[in-house]
């Protein structure tokens, strides 16, 4: 059946949200405080970028709107997803400013609406923020009393940044956070008719739905983080090899091997805080945060460990060119990005810096204040770079062949964090390939001769 969405929120998630809905045949009414985003959307424009907006809003126009008005948007649909920023607060939790603002509005728009309507909150929350942070806000403003005169829940999203829509539309499981049974039903029957029913889902109360949305984001931290400190253990192991080890780890069922390639560390605006606001939550809870902390210090502290292996090869008055500056690829986010955090550490050192992004330049710029040149193609970024640093593993990265990086026979030192071109520069003349995460001919043998080289005259039990 055709239904009646709409979306508070016209960012990333809530715009490819509104997109993907509309593309199964239902309408969508956006809604935003930005008059751009609205004007945008209206005239059949992405308001944000991400991988497929504009053709998805293109063949689906005529089911798209966007309006100012929430009042507008709740009096014409059955049920609102919303979707607005809920930044970090100096504390490691999540703030529900912006929030609060879209519940109120809400809020005044049910006061004069006939009939049921469920509001789900998408953005990330911590528990309790739900029940005791925003639903009083809707009854105050309403008059209205949630689970009897409308329904709540919290249903978040696990989805990536550059493959939103595929992970919305394609998602391991839907998450239901329902304040009462009635306002569950409705959103799964929403959920069904917009995503199909081979998606299983998993209802539950509200606060553990938003435990369970931080949790599973620091749960694969952690696991990144582990096979970080792999990577860093075979690069100083004669003969070691990360993507061999990880192989044979991820083999084993209770691990398997979906992040669990080691490189640099995690960035982007979701992993990072996330798994901070697990260890604030765990502390305020009285639970130990030592795992989620421990987490956080070893992925921030990745950049200097890398820094302080390279700074015996690499000189002050170098240039150091650096491929990938967004967090991942296909995406133009910088945040937290551990390829922006070495650009600026080499910056500081005296060196000089060239870098190329397929998609981040822009905001890449203006992060690095100028300092650094940001190339127009890959080819110009190494044309005259003594060492190259390939910090992301972008697809137009994997096509470069030896010749790329070769400097009027000069020798040029690639260091390769994702491997994606081992089997190109291997033993290639005039470049000293670096595999991040595999360990030299010529690494020193020495701990292990110190460990195992003397024949043990006892051995216990």
């Amino acid at each position: 059946m055709s239904r009646c969405f709409s979306i508070v929120g016209l960012g990333k998630l809530g715009a490819s949200m509104a997109a993907a809905i509309a593309s199964r045949g239902h309408d969508v009414i956006g809604v935003d405080v930005n008059h751009r985003a609205v004007d945008a959307l209206n005239a059949g424009r992405a308001p944000v970028q991400e991988t497929g907006l504009q053709a998805l809003i293109e063949e689906n126009r005529a089911r798209l709107r966007a309006t100012l008005s929430h009042a507008e948007a709740i009096h014409e649909s059955e049920l609102t997803f919303v979707i607005v920023p809920t930044p970090s607060d100096e504390r490691g939790a999540f703030s529900l400013q912006y929030a609060a603002y879209a519940f109120r509005e809400i809020g005044k728009a049910l006061a004069t609406k006939r009939g049921y309507h469920t509001i789900v909150l998408t953005s990330t929350v911590l528990p309790g923020a739900m029940r005791y942070g925003l639903i009083p806000v809707l009854e105050q403003h309403s008059g209205q009393r949630a689970g009897v005169d409308f329904g709540v829940c919290y249903s978040p999203e696990f989805i990536a940044l550059g493959s939103v829509i595929r992970d919305f539309l394609n998602p391991d499981f839907l998450l239901i956070g329902e304040f009462d049974t009635r306002s569950g039903d409705h959103l799964g029957a929403c959920y069904r008719d917009v995503i199909g029913a081979a998606t299983p889902i998993k209802r539950m109360s509200i606060e553990n739905a938003e435990l369970a949305k931080i949790a599973v984001n620091s749960f694969v931290t952690t696991k990144i983080t582990f096979a970080n400190t792999l990577a860093q253990i075979c690069a100083a192991m004669p003969g070691g090899d990360v993507d061999v080890v990880a192989d044979a780890v991820g083999m084993d069922s209770r691990i398997g091997r979906k992040y669990l390639t080691g490189g640099l560390g995690f960035g982007g605006p979701c992993f990072p805080r996330d798994n901070v606001a697990f260890g604030f939550v765990a502390s305020s809870l009285g639970a130990p945060a030592d795992l989620a902390l421990t987490t956080d210090r070893l992925n921030r502290s990745i950049v200097e460990r890398v820094l302080q292996q390279l700074r015996a090869r690499v000189k002050r008055d170098v240039t150091v060119a650096i491929l990938g500056l967004a967090y991942k690829p296909f995406s133009h986010v910088i945040e937290e990005s551990q390829a922006i955090a070495m650009a600026k550490a080499f910056l500081e050192y005296g060196a000089r810096v060239l870098a190329y992004d397929p998609v981040a330049r822009e905001a890449a710029n203006l992060e690095l204040g100028g300092r650094a040149l940001l190339m127009d193609n890959v080819c110009d970024c190494l044309c005259d770079a003594d060492a190259v640093l390939i910090t992301t593993p972008d697809p137009e990265f994997r096509k470069l062949t030896a010749r790329d990086f070769r400097r009027n026979g000069t020798p040029v030192l690639v260091v390769d964090f994702w491997r994606i071109l081992a089997s190109t520069l291997s033993g290639a003349d005039g470049i000293e390939y670096v595999p991040y995460g595999c360990g030299a001919a010529d690494v020193s043998v020495d701990v292990f001769q110190k460990l195992w080289g003397e024949t043990p005259t006892h051995y216990g039990c």
